[in-house]
């Protein structure tokens, strides 16, 4: 049985998703020219994007300012509060402003306003008001404006902060897309955390040098066992002269050694080991080589370059300590 409250408070809580959905949502028939030229406009700075704010909208700035960061486009937020106290020096000749208010006429922002102006800096208004103060001064002006807010009493900010965060949100996207930021940029800028160990390369956590199991192919049987067990990868790579590979000898191939023949010590490793082997680059990602070993259902991989050179052996294990699963 479902109380009234409980009723009440569900509408509520569904009016609120609703209202801020389709405050988002009028955002689509407002992106055109203005929003082009902003984007035109940060992603020819040279310096960084300073994105200012004072209350609900100061908090938006520092989530719009993170995201700007981590996707390639340098930001920092700057409290408009702050700035008026020593904070504007922190604005280079290089930066670009991005003042979010949704009156539009918060005074600090507007103080930060002639603060940019005077120092020759471009500034982009995000705002509710388009007859606004900010809106009417700045170089370009971003509608965020909302019809009402998801407020019963249409006073806290709630739609119009939701609408504003998300046009950060496709601003950022837009110059990650722009300045053609990828993959590989973005392991640089999240080495931490679960997205940086998503984007962790093989080479990076494979096992080099003379860490590497690995013997020519007229090598004794009875060496590869004694570097097999010397390196505890359960495995070794199989080379010829020049380091290329041609094969490797796992654990099973030495049970299945055992099995068919008298003599097994005296085999040149080239009569035991399984040819064409799975391979991996070490540019390559190692959630994909998760997969690779999943799909396999082995448990190392051997790591080669363009000439097919073994250069590391990447082994379950290594992936487990990512905990990428």
């Amino acid at each position: 049985m479902t109380l009234v409250g409980e009723n009440t408070s569900l509408s509520l809580a569904i009016r609120v998703l609703v209202a801020e959905a389709e405050a988002i949502k009028s955002l689509v028939d407002r992106i055109g020219a203005p929003f082009l030229r902003v984007v035109d406009m940060a992603a020819t700075c040279t310096g960084k994007i300073a994105v200012t704010g004072l209350g609900k909208s100061g908090l938006i700035c520092k989530k719009i300012a993170a995201t700007l960061s981590s996707t390639g486009s340098p930001a920092i937020f700057l409290h408009a509060a702050d700035a008026l106290h020593g904070d504007c020096g922190l604005l280079s000749r290089d930066d670009l402003v991005l003042a979010v208010s949704k009156s539009g006429e918060t005074a600090e922002v507007l103080q930060v306003l002639n603060v940019a102006k005077r120092m020759g800096l471009q500034v982009i208004a995000m705002a509710g008001d388009s007859d606004s103060t900010l809106a009417q001064y700045a170089d370009v002006f971003l509608d965020v404006s909302v019809a009402e807010e998801a407020c019963p009493l249409n006073l806290a900010p709630t739609a119009s902060t939701a609408a504003a965060l998300a046009m950060g949100d496709a601003l950022a996207i837009a110059l990650m897309e722009r300045k053609g930021f990828g993959r590989d940029d973005f392991a640089v800028l999240h080495p931490a955390g679960s997205l940086g160990k998503k984007l962790m390369r093989v080479k990076e956590l494979m096992h080099t040098g003379d860490a590497i199991p690995r013997v020519l192919e007229s090598t004794p049987m009875s060496e590869v066992i004694c570097e097999m067990t010397a390196k505890s990868l359960g495995m070794t790579a199989v080379t010829d002269e020049q380091g290329v590979l041609a094969g490797v000898i796992s654990d099973g191939d030495l049970r299945r050694m055992l099995h068919r023949s008298h003599d097994p010590l005296k085999l040149p490793a080239g009569q035991v080991m399984s040819r064409r082997p799975k391979t991996i680059s070490p540019d390559e990602l190692a959630t994909v080589a998760l997969a690779k070993m999943e799909e396999m259902k082995i448990t190392s991989l051997v790591v080669v370059d363009e000439e097919e050179k073994v250069t590391g052996v990447l082994h379950l294990h290594d992936l487990w300590r990512t905990q990428l699963f």
